[in-house]
């Protein structure tokens, strides 16, 4: 009587099995969102929020969800965009948010590598546990530095293993020595005084491998220079960085940026700055040869966040694009 073999009769495994593909490791830009179901405004764990009423931080999630399909809608469109899933429990009010989530160092072969954050605020801790589940079922090497650090807000890419890192309101600087010690990167070590502009990617923002949006004025004179020595610095202004000229997000030849503009009316405390913010943004663009594009996301202002607090890069391929 015919049988199949026995344990230990089975012939081991010889095919060669090429290295696990992770979304980071694709030849087109690709970026880690969350549909913000747990979006919620009850700690005001930032400057922002504190300065708002309790009733003008309650979120209406259905626009909400509407205001992020937009943005999710046109990334989708030419990038691949995975979406983080949201846990029933607990309820993560800033999940959202996956640009402080952690980063994928851009500089390591194999886009298998993924740093996640170490939240400094209490209600964003069960972050990190979310992130790793993903990550590690994706296929990442996960790492958690042993100091405070909040993720891609606060670590800018510039080139090859060359960073800026900011730290001061929610990171703590030794999480930068570790990193270069761990992965070899380079990072020129920013302090953040502003409590408005507490993480980094409100004051600096990579618009090429070679130029960088910098508010200079936030620096002192030796961590300026030090910039100087690593990218081409393009100034700009403390009141343009607190409209969230810095809180942009490029995709290929587009610049996106969050704006309420139209929300706005001409009289409002706001209107001036935000027009100036989205007109020198423009400007920039089209010297550069970018395009710039605007969100509505003004149920997310009610977070104290803007566009860039809401895209984590899983690869840095819209950089490949050289724009004449």
């Amino acid at each position: 009587m015919a049988h199949g073999p026995t344990h230990s009769e089975v012939a081991p495994d010889t095919t060669e099995h090429s290295p696990r593909l992770t979304p980071s490791g694709l030849d087109k830009p690709a970026f880690l969102l969350n549909v913000p179901f747990s979006l919620a405004g009850e700690v005001a764990n930032n400057a922002w929020m504190a300065d708002m009423a309790r009733e003008e931080r309650v979120v209406d999630l259905h626009r909400a969800i509407n205001q992020f399909l937009q943005l999710y809608h046109f990334l989708a469109a030419e990038t691949l965009v995975y979406l983080l899933p949201t846990p029933a429990e607990p309820a993560l009010q800033d999940l959202v948010y996956t640009g402080n989530l952690g980063i994928v160092p851009a500089h390591l072969e194999g886009g298998d590598t993924v740093i996640l954050s170490n939240f400094r605020t209490e209600v964003r801790r069960p972050e990190t546990e979310v992130g790793r589940t993903f990550f590690e079922t994706m296929g990442y090497q996960v790492l958690v530095p042993p100091y405070y650090w909040e993720g891609e807000a606060e670590l800018k890419h510039l080139h090859g293993s060359v960073y800026a890192g900011g730290h001061g309101v929610r990171s703590d600087p030794r999480a930068y020595d570790w990193m270069a010690e761990q992965l070899g990167m380079e990072i020129v070590s920013l302090t953040e005084t502003d409590p408005y502009l507490y993480h980094l990617d409100c004051t600096v923002f990579p618009l090429t491998r070679e130029d960088t949006l910098v508010c200079t004025e936030m620096f002192t004179e030796a961590e300026v220079r030090a910039l100087e020595r690593v990218t081409n610095i393009i100034d700009v202004s403390v009141d343009d960085c607190y409209s969230g000229i810095c809180n942009s997000v490029r995709v290929g030849n587009t610049l996106v940026n969050a704006s309420h503009l139209f929300e706005l009316k001409p009289r409002d405390e706001e209107y001036a700055g935000e027009l100036h913010k989205n007109r020198t943004l423009e400007d920039l663009a089209a010297r550069y040869g970018f395009e710039a594009y605007f969100f509505n996301l003004s149920e997310f202002l009610k977070s104290g966040a803007l566009l860039s607090c809401m895209v984590m890069h899983l690869n840095r391929k819209s950089y490949d694009l050289v724009l004449v």
